[in-house]
């Protein structure tokens, strides 16, 4: 593949890493310093960008057609503008708020542990999610994704950064380089529950992107994590 690479911080060039080591090449990286956005020789996008420059990157693509993995979270009060960009460019785009493997089947863990505490009602449940100091979202797109099953299962109004009885409260921390760490803790007066996940390092996000592209480049649509764990086998 021919690859883009929008956004050239520590995620950009650990993604640049695993395109060399699986064959691919960079057509071309844009970022500050260098916002070159001529897409000649280019088979397809991976963006982490900023949040608030994510949706002008992503429609540049669309428009382009240029087919684009996403991994920037923070935009997400555009996502059904650019499915309805997507469609009516007939392009093709994946978004994930983490393209780690593990995160994935953790977030799969999570709706099924909620889906069998909705039947326990004397479990209380939060959310902490622990990233570095640069990660500017709060919470992480990722703690939304964990939050959004357990609000649907749970019957809850929603999540909150704050302490609220009627909805699922979520503690965010930044702190030094932690690369992710998310936990789900249920609790009764007699016990607790939880639930969690560690990000050793950034390499595993950068080869679950990189492994999407090399899914998505030959179709058109607008695709999900899950379209592409149901699809694919380990």
């Amino acid at each position: 593949m021919k690859v883009a690479i929008i956004g050239y911080g520590k995620m950009g060039k650990e993604i640049e890493k695993v395109l060399v080591s699986r064959g691919h090449q960079v057509s071309k990286v844009i970022d500050i310093e260098n916002n070159n956005e001529d897409f000649k020789d280019t088979e397809i996008a991976i963006i982490f960008s900023t949040p608030s420059s994510a949706v002008q990157n992503i429609t540049k693509c669309l428009i382009n057609n240029i087919p684009v993995v996403c991994g920037t979270t923070g935009w997400l009060d555009s996502y059904e503008e650019i499915k309805l960009l997507c469609n009516k460019n007939n392009g093709t785009f994946l978004f994930s708020p983490n393209f780690s493997i593990g995160v994935n089947l953790f977030i799969k863990l999570n709706k099924y542990l909620s889906e069998i505490m909705s039947d326990f009602s004397d479990y209380s449940v939060k959310m902490k999610e622990v990233h570095h100091t640069k990660k500017i979202d709060k919470p992480s797109g990722t703690a939304i994704k964990l939050a959004d099953s357990i609000v649907n299962n749970l019957s809850l109004e929603g999540w909150s950064l704050k302490k609220d009885k009627s909805k699922l409260e979520i503690k965010c921390e930044r702190k030094d380089d932690v690369k992710g760490l998310h936990n789900v803790i249920y609790e009764s007066e007699i016990d607790s529950i939880s639930i969690s996940h560690d990000a050793k390092n950034r390499k595993g996000f950068a080869v679950g992107a990189v492994i999407c592209a090399e899914w998505i480049i030959s179709k058109k649509g607008f695709f999900t994590m899950e379209d592409f764990l149901s699809d694919i086998k380990f």
